[in-house]
Formats: C-alpha cells, sequence, structure tokens
C-alpha cells in the first residue's frame, strides 16, 4: 500500500529534530554500487519518528549525487522520500507548474504531485546553496533539523 501524507506531515516530518549517532561518520561509509557509490544509515527522530538518510554519487561525475532523507511509517519497511539535494547532472521538470532547470536542485515531497499519482518528491526548486556533494549534505543536515553529537570535530562528513 502507498504511502500518502499531508502537506503538514511532510513538513512536520522535516521538521522533526533527528540526533546523529556518535559513531555516523563510520555508519554512513559509502560502498561502490552499479556506477555509484551509496551510503545509508538509519536516524530516529526526537518524537520517535523512523527516518533513513540516503547518499548516492556517481563514480564518473561527481555533480550525480543526490542526498535524500526518507520518512519510514511505523511497522513498515516502505520509505516515503521527504527531501532530496541533487546535483548539477541532469534538466529536472516540474510538471504541473510547466518549469524546466538544468541547476542544482532541492526537491520535496508535495501533497499536489501525489494526487496527480507522481512521485512524492517530484517537486523541485534551484538553488546557490551549495556547489558539491559535501555542501549539499551540510544543508540537507541543518535544513532538517539534523542535531549533530556533541563530540563532533572536524567537519560533518568525512569524505564518503
Amino acid at each position: 500500500m502507498a504511502i500518502t501524507l499531508s502537506d503538514e506531515e511532510i513538513s512536520r516530518f522535516i521538521n522533526t529534530s533527528k540526533a546523529l549517532p556518535d559513531d555516523y561518520q563510520t555508519k554512513i561509509q559509502a560502498r561502490a554500487k552499479r556506477g555509484h557509490k551509496e551510503s545509508e544509515m538509519d536516524v530516529q527522530g526526537d518524537d520517535g519518528s523512523e527516518f533513513r538518510l540516503i547518499l548516492r554519487q556517481g563514480l564518473i561525475n561527481p555533480l550525480d549525487f543526490s542526498i535524500i532523507l526518507a520518512y519510514r511509517p511505523p511497522k513498515s519497511n516502505q520509505l516515503f522520500r521527504l527531501t532530496r539535494y541533487n546535483g548539477r547532472s541532469h534538466e529536472h521538470t516540474n510538471t504541473i507548474e510547466g518549469e524546466t532547470f538544468y541547476d542544482y536542485h532541492v526537491h520535496v515531497a508535495t501533497q499536489r504531485y501525489q494526487e496527480i499519482g507522481a512521485r512524492e518528491d517530484s517537486y523541485a526548486q534551484p538553488t546557490d546553496r551549495y556547489a558539491d556533494f559535501h555542501q549539499a549534505i551540510s544543508c540537507m543536515l541543518a535544513d532538517c533539523r539534523f542535531k549533530l553529537p556533541p563530540n563532533l570535530q572536524g567537519g560533518l562528513f568525512e569524505e564518503v
């Protein structure tokens, strides 16, 4: 059964505070997988909600990346993509609005796109807030209320 969330629920899950574990840099080590490297990490929100952080980056084109925050409903193995920070590697079109662009962009799940049968996170807006994979991770962590471990030394993520 498909997961459907309202705009209010989507916003609430994005804005739920999420604590990164002390050893998150170890847990998020990327593995090569069919032309890209990928890593995943499950994170719990302060309200008990379950999320998965998914990092993907192309092996050939470093601007071909996606940083995804997905919500996992209780007692389910399905994932609902709340937001996705993409690199500048492809053209994107918002079908409802008829807008097309080629830039770094941030996808966000919307009720409107779910209602027309599109992927929940089909809507995107171009951004100039990041220009590479690691900057996109930093933006996502800030925007989605991730809390860094108190023992964090140095940058947010080592090379993944």
